[in-house]
This record gives C-alpha cells, sequence and structure tokens, in this order.
C-alpha cells in the first residue's frame, strides 16, 4: 500500500447475520496521472463533458498528482487555501483557478465552432 493510498473500512453480510470485515483501497486518479498527455485528456474530458463541480474536481486532482505544495508555491496560494478551492463544493474565483491552470502548466484558449445554428 502506497502512502496516498486511504483504507476504507466496510461490513458486509456474508450468510444470514454473519458479518466479515473487508478493507477496500479508495481509488486515487491523482496516482494515475502521469504524465502530460494523460493529464491534458483528463482535463479536456471534464471540460467537453462534465460540470462545472467536475472541472474543479478534475484541476484539484491533477494539482494533488503534480504536488500540491507545488502548486501552492507557484500560485502564491496557501496549501489550505488550495485544498479548500478545489474541494468538492467549492466555487472558486476564476482567478483562482486560472492561477491553477497555469501553474499546472496549462493555457487557457478558446475555439470557435464553425458550425453556425
Amino acid at each position: 500500500m502506497t502512502s496516498k493510498e486511504h483504507v476504507l473500512s466496510l461490513r458486509i453480510i456474508k450468510q444470514g447475520n454473519n458479518m466479515t470485515k473487508v478493507n477496500v483501497s479508495k481509488f486515487e486518479i491523482a496516482e494515475y496521472l502521469e504524465n502530460e498527455v494523460m493529464i491534458g485528456e483528463f482535463l479536456n474530458n471534464a471540460l467537453e463533458n462534465g460540470s462545472t463541480e467536475d472541472l474543479i474536481s478534475a484541476i484539484g486532482n491533477i494539482a494533488k498528482a503534480k504536488g500540491m505544495t507545488n502548486i501552492a508555491n507557484l500560485t502564491g496560494m496557501s496549501r489550505p487555501s488550495l485544498y479548500k478551492a478545489l474541494s468538492k463544493g467549492s466555487k472558486p474565483q476564476f482567478e483562482t483557478i486560472h492561477k491553477v491552470i497555469k501553474a499546472l502548466g496549462g493555457k487557457l484558449t478558446v475555439n470557435m465552432s464553425q458550425e453556425q445554428q
């Protein structure tokens, strides 16, 4: 088990009243964002197919993968503030998202669709 893994204890019923304790590892996507291509695909998928909350979560996971302390230093934010801004249910300001994306090595661009409605 890596230091990044979190273990949850669950109780499940096998048969009747007999219960068995099972340890389950919590999935951490940040552990699998190993290179810029994977990170780019992950973020673009959140942008194209997800909600605002999904995008904020994706940015938070990428920041974890790259090192939250490093990203905090590059943005000029404290680690606790960064975690809070990128946590589930948060509503960070655009300036915060922009700083974090720049610190991650990303760039915001807009491509206008050629399709007319």
